[in-house]
């Protein structure tokens, strides 16, 4: 053998370890690191597919149909969280033998078991057997848990004690479902045998927290735990009446205001489908033909595989609900691509983070928190969608941009193409593709409304027929190309797949992806009910889609891969389940913290320290907020996160914004903290996907973060860029062609960002050069800015025109206003505020009172808050009765277009290139492509 082949063999070996160590970080994080043998083994297998055949029975309309398997919500999250939790137990081990820092947990378990054993003793001495039971069961439950989790676990079989403690777990769980009756005639006023339950159950989620999702979550639901009972003795700035453990426990297990509340409600609701639906695609192929479609179309470019990671990570994020998985899904293949064409393996896995972690929020999934937000900011799905989709695509186009000036700075090429092409004959098939999918949509779009006309009650078969006629047309298409295969990134020679037969190999991936956005968008049914039929029509492609194919190509045995389909549809329902045990816990556990800011105004607390620190400036409140999120959202999945964050933090900008001139809409604020608590996957020291990144490409996994986070400036910039100017958001934006105007010059700018960041235009900047580049990206990113110093953007209106102004606004436009008032604290306070006002309705005060939570009288020339509905996006603005309106804002009629400011921007950028592009020949030019 040759020293050439030895070294490849040995590269092949290192990449194989990188791969199986990054899986491996994956199991840890997302399934669990125990990998039992033998019966406990099939039991956790038998239990994952119960789970997702449970989630998609109470999702489907067959219990209603049949009058059989109806559950309330009550129920159907307690029997989600017993699954999530049984799980938890079972395939996470208390501890790993790699694991540091986990004994001072178990210490601190074993510590408060004790202490609580004490207080038990105590109070049996005094009398009160009662709370010597409850505090009894509460400590010796702590004293198991420090037990099971004090060494080092076994990874091949499940010991004795973590049985107890599953099957403790469950049973706390499940007594709601068992006594929901009971525990309906007694609100407030819980039994002996509740107040035990509620002890162990939550000693045992904490734990369940611990082991499937590190000790960042459990620490913060303990701090506030402890918050919650010792508020008399903290500090004045942040003291509280304090709350007894009847109480605390009363509404933290016993009632839908704590762990059982609306982010587990969401959990069991929306979430566990839409990741169900993903782990079927995976399954199916999809995640492979993404891949491979990526790198058919981009392999060929300059710094063609990290384009190709770009791109595929963002059409895996759209249906994943994890960036770590993410990662570790794409960058398996795509991280040794790009050191093969020259990359630097901190720059391959920065990369592959960046693409990964964006993926988190690009609708219609947003790492299932856009169904979250859905019950924080009160707006409908589809609205959400809307807001959130051009920030999405204007960062992702941006990170192509970004891996593209990498490219020019070291002089890479891409990898080599089977079949040469001319630009032009590829702009033509582009073309070709765009305008065929146009005509497609827009037949479909309004062939489906002409079947509804004629077929009527019938059309639901019909359009049925045409789906499935459509999907055995696409297979037999996919049947006359060959199958799609992996290559070897570390092998010597890897030539790129070709365009045509690698698109049409997968194209019947696509329609369970047009059913899910067709029922969200078009015919707007709730987002579980979408899920639902998405789901439905990927069980029946898991298990006709092999026997199909061998039937159009002749090959193999049809029962043997009938029988392969049902092994896939059973993997895809055991890895759909698997995946949701970190978030159904991770869910249940934030409950915790939500529901003791709830029951202790912490909001108000956090937003009177953050105000004091920051002093009332709006941009050190507003980077200060940004940098709790990150600290917050450290460790954290994707949904817990948000959970978090939104709980914490939104309330604080919300609060201070609008005294301090920060006018937005409540959806700007919490997208603002989702962006940046999902940077925490990024952001070293913690940062999963980062180390799950380096494990892959062998780098250093703090160097891979920082890389990272520098990648991703254009992500942390965006929010403070719609938090001032929410047309980014697309709110104020009323037409098509304002669409396309507003879209188009976002992404200038963030292309004229991104290469200021960088460094590289058309050659290496120089420093005052980037600035003026940053000076132009902001001229278009926030025109207000500059267009303020001349002129009002708004005008104010008495506020007895308030009537007259929601009677004539368009839908789902917004409502901008201030009010003055009495704070909770008792001082006056003048707000301006966003509302969105949603559909018309028959009257203005319906429409201002049902979509806004607004409930207004007129008194002469004053126009007065009677009551906010609770819950209602005003509700959230803390404004309510004895507040009045003192005017309302309309846009200033006279005002130029804020894309004015692109023509200044323009010639300042064009000015620059033709300075570097002069400079450019004087300078050494990059040169030919570097292996690694």
């Amino acid at each position: 053998m040759t020293n050439s082949e030895t070294g490849e063999t040995q590269t092949s070996r290192n990449t194989a370890n990188s791969q199986d160590s990054a899986q491996d970080l994956v199991a840890q994080v997302e399934t669990g690191a125990r990998v039992p043998e033998g019966l406990p083994k099939r039991l956790i297998l038998t239990v994952a597919f119960l789970w997702s055949a449970f989630q998609v029975w109470i999702a489907s309309p067959l219990p209603f149909i049949l009058g059989f398997g109806i559950f309330n919500s009550t129920q159907a999250r307690s029997i989600h969280l017993a699954f999530a939790i049984f799980l938890a137990f079972l395939s996470f081990p208390g501890m790993l033998s790699s694991a540091r820092g986990y004994p001072i947990y178990s210490s601190l378990f074993g510590l408060g078991g004790l202490v609580t054993l004490v207080y038990a003793a105590m109070e049996f001495l005094g009398g009160d057997g009662q709370r010597a039971v409850i505090f009894g069961a509460t400590g010796l439950t702590a004293l198991l848990v420090c037990l099971g989790s004090f060494r080092p676990a076994p990874l091949s079989r499940i010991p004795l004690l973590d049985w107890v403690l599953a099957l403790l777990a469950v049973a706390s769980v499940l007594y709601l479902f068992v006594f929901y009756e009971q525990l309906t005639q007694r609100p407030g006023a819980p039994i002996l045998s509740d107040l035990v339950v509620s002890g162990i159950g939550m000693v045992l989620l904490l734990e369940a927290s611990r082991r499937s999702l590190g000790p960042a979550l459990t620490s913060i639901a303990v701090v506030f735990l402890i918050y919650a009972f010792a508020g008399p003795y903290m500090p004045d700035m942040i003291a509280h009446g304090g709350a007894s453990f009847s109480r605390m426990a009363s509404q933290q297990w016993l009632t839908q205001e704590g762990v059982f509340g609306i982010a587990l409600g969401v959990s069991t609701s929306f979430v566990f489908l839409f990741v169900l639906f993903g782990s079927m695609l995976d399954k199916a192929g999809a995640g492979n033909y993404f891949i491979q479609v990526a790198f058919a179309f981009l392999g060929h470019m300059r710094g063609g595989p990290a384009k190709a990671a770009v791109v595929s990570s963002g059409m895996t994020g759209i249906i994943s609900g994890s960036s770590i998985a993410n990662t570790v899904t794409t960058g398996t293949f795509t991280i040794p691509l790009m050191k093969r064409v020259g990359y630097k393996p901190e720059q391959a896995g920065a990369i592959e983070v960046s693409s990964s972690v964006n993926g988190q929020i690009m609708p219609p999934v947003m790492g299932a928190a856009a169904f979250l937000m859905i019950e924080y900011v009160g707006i409908p799905y589809i609205q959400i969608i809307k807001h959130a989709f051009l920030p999405a695509v204007i960062t992702y186009v941006a990170l192509l941009y970004i891996v593209h000036l990498e490219a020019l700075k070291m002089g890479l090429q891409g990898l080599p193409k089977r079949k040469p092409t001319t630009l032009m004959g590829t702009l033509v098939r582009v073309g070709i593709t765009v305008t065929s999918l146009i005509i497609l949509s827009g037949l479909v779009y309004y062939g489906i409304g002409w079947i509804k006309v004629v077929a009527g009650e019938a059309s639901l078969i019909v359009i049925l027929l045409l789906v499935l006629a459509a999907y055995l047309a696409l297979l037999w298409q996919a049947s006359r190309v060959p199958e799609l295969h992996l290559d070897d990134p570390n092998s010597p020679i890897l030539q790129l797949p070709e365009a045509g037969p690698t698109v049409k190999s997968g194209l019947y991936f696509l329609l369970p992806v047009v059913i899910l956005i067709w029922c969200l968008m078009i015919e707007r049914l709730s987002p579980g009910l979408s899920a639902f039929y998405a789901v439905a029509f990927m069980i029946f492609i898991l298990l006709t889609q092999r026997p199909i194919l061998a039937v159009y190509r002749q090959a193999g045995s049809v029962g043997r891969a009938a029988w392969a389909g049902v092994e896939d549809l059973a993997a895809g329902f055991v890895a759909g389940a698997r995946n949701m045990v970190g978030i159904a816990v991770a869910t249940a556990t934030a409950g915790i913290i939500v529901g003791v800011v709830a029951q202790t105004g912490l909001s108000q607390v956090l937003a009177g320290v953050v105000e004091t620190v920051s002093g009332g400036n709006l941009m050190v409140m507003l980077i200060l907020t940004a940098v709790l999120c990150l600290v917050l959202g450290m460790g954290l999945p994707t949904t817990a996160n948000y959970i978090v964050v939104a709980t914490i933090m939104a309330p604080v900008i919300v609060e201070l914004g609008p005294q301090n001139g920060l006018v937005v809409p409540l959806i700007a604020v919490h997208l603002f903290v989702f962006y940046f608590g999902i940077m925490a996957d990024v952001t070293p020291p913690v940062g999963l996907a980062s180390f799950a990144a380096a494990a892959i490409s062998r780098g250093d996994p703090i160097k891979t973060g920082f890389q990272a986070f520098y990648y991703s400036l254009r992500t942390v910039i965006l929010p403070f860029i719609f938090i001032f100017n929410t047309q980014l958001l697309l709110i104020g934006v009323d037409s098509i062609t304002h669409v396309v105007v507003v879209a188009v010059t976002a992404q200038i700018a963030m292309l004229i960002f991104a290469a200021a960041t960088q460094g590289f235009f058309v050659t290496r900047s120089r420093i005052w050069e980037s600035a003026l580049l940053l000076l132009a990206a902001l001229m278009i990113f926030r025109p207000g800015l500059f267009l303020d110093q001349f002129t009002e953007a708004y005008l104010p209106q008495p506020p007895t025109e308030l009537m007259e102004i929601v009677e004539e606004a368009p839908p789902n436009s917004y409502l901008r206003m201030e009010v003055e008032g009495l704070n909770d604290m008792g001082d006056e306070v003048t707000k301006t505020i966003m509302l969105n006002l949603g559909q018309p309705m028959e009257t203005p005060g319906e429409r201002l009172s049902t979509n806004t939570g607004l409930h207004v009288s007129t008194a002469g020339d004053q126009v007065r808050i009677d009551r906010v509905t609770q819950g209602s996006e005003a509700s959230d603005f803390n404004i309510g009765f004895g507040f009045t309106v003192t005017s309302v804002q309309l846009p200033n009629p006279d005002r130029p277009p804020g894309e004015i400011m692109l023509v200044p921007a323009l010639l300042l950028v064009g000015g620059i290139w033709l300075l570097q592009r002069r400079r450019r020949p004087a300078e050494e030019r990059p040169t030919a492509h570097a292996e690694a």
